[in-house]
């Protein structure tokens, strides 16, 4: 009797230990890294705040260094959910059978990339691509991450449209500056004549006064396409408990904190889909950026 009396303390322990360290477990996320390093920590640990209050759990965010390794984190679980940009979401959602979007901010729906261009250059804004393509060519030209929707993918795809070349056979130099805001200084400063960026960015640091117009313009926006986006595993309903994915993605679209959406910067969130971004696959796949 007191054998049975222990087994059954026993496994009751390791039962109770078990559900504590379910219950206990963090939920992760990262974000690509789309501009400098502080503005994003500061953004997304405000965000691992308000998560973690609406879903009664522990959450981190974790920076990464580059567009690759955000998605090399979601593909090996070291974080359930990712703000990822267009193209990285789609490879990321493609390592990771049964990962979805879910929610994406208002202005994601219809994003744009602006092409700029140092004033020095004597390069005057155009409505149509096609009008700059004399001035244009032979120009030094930087990209952001090579990872980047906005700042690769849908530049890259115009440029070729427009010239029938790739970059490197359009511009005498070709870069990759890494993030949005470094194409801005790059060009501002006029090591790279021409660039392209996050329509975001742009707005963003020329409300906050941080671009010197005399300097730098902008001389042509792309049509709108769809860009970022919240991505969640498939098993974190497994991992955390049935019917936490719909709890985040509820959490995402009540998040109404103005100082938090301002960060991103977006006016809120809005429900979002994995076809949402066919468009995106269909272009990467068109110019050879996703295999």
């Amino acid at each position: 009797m007191a054998i049975n009396r222990i087994r059954k303390f026993l496994v009751s322990s390791v039962l109770l230990t078990t559900a504590f360290t379910a219950s206990a477990e963090t939920f992760v996320f990262t974000a690509i890294p789309d501009e400098d390093e502080t503005k994003l920590v500061e953004r997304f640990r405000g965000v691992a705040d308000y998560l973690s209050e609406q879903l009664d759990a522990e959450v981190r965010y974790i920076p990464v260094k580059s567009y690759a390794a955000a998605v090399s984190a979601f593909r090996n679980n070291q974080v359930q959910l990712a703000w990822f940009g267009g193209l990285s979401g789609v490879q990321a959602r493609r390592l990771v059978p049964g990962s979805e979007a879910i929610a994406q901010g208002v202005e994601d729906e219809a994003f744009e990339t602006y092409f700029i261009a140092n004033t020095s250059t004597g390069i005057k804004p155009a409505e149509e691509f096609s009008e700059l393509t004399d001035e244009l060519k032979g120009k030094t030209f930087t990209f952001g991450s090579k990872g980047s929707t906005s700042g690769r993918l849908m530049p890259e795809y115009y440029i070729r449209e427009t010239f029938g070349d790739k970059p490197e056979d359009v511009f005498s130099r070709v870069g990759f500056s890494g993030n949005h805001t470094r194409t801005l200084r790059l060009v501002e400063a006029g090591t790279y004549q021409v660039g392209a960026l996050n329509f975001q960015v742009w707005q963003k640091e020329l409300g906050d006064g941080n671009i010197d117009t005399d300097a730098v313009e902008v001389i042509w926006k792309t049509p709108a396409y769809p860009d970022y986006q919240w991505t969640i595993r498939g098993d974190v309903d497994e991992r955390f408990g049935e019917g936490f994915k719909g709890r985040v993605k509820e959490a995402l679209l009540n998040l109404k904190d103005p100082a938090l959406l301002e960060s991103f910067p977006r006016s809120g969130f809005i429900p979002a889909s994995n076809d949402d971004y066919e468009p995106i696959r269909k272009t990467a796949e068109e110019i050879g950026i996703l295999d």
